[in-house]
């Protein structure tokens, strides 16, 4: 569940509100065990998700860096490489089902 949370510091352009949103939420689904919480507790988690939200949303303001920034295209062609090192590239017989 974890993994679709994303880092967000230091791209060009920076970190949108949606992003931000979905990296919480994905964080308050791991912490409370919930996916999707029950009526008597979705208040709670919608409350805990935007709070998340908020904090995430000032820790990348104030942080600094020297480092130019990433280049959200680059990043994901490295992404892509590591997975295909790592569980094999299907289209050519690596994978699971080649």
């Amino acid at each position: 569940m974890c993994r679709n949370i994303k880092t967000l510091f230091n791209f060009d352009p920076p970190a949108t509100e949606e992003e931000i949103m979905a990296a919480s939420l994905q964080f308050v689904r791991k912490v409370s065990g919930f996916n999707e919480p029950s009526k008597a507790n979705a208040e709670a988690f919608r409350a805990a998700v935007d709070e998340v939200a908020a904090a995430a949303s000032r820790l990348l303001d104030s942080l600094v860096t020297n480092a130019d920034p990433r280049n959200r295209d680059v990043e994901l062609e490295r992404a892509r490489a590591r997975n295909a090192k790592r569980f094999g590239n299907p289209s050519i017989g690596g994978g699971v089902d080649g």
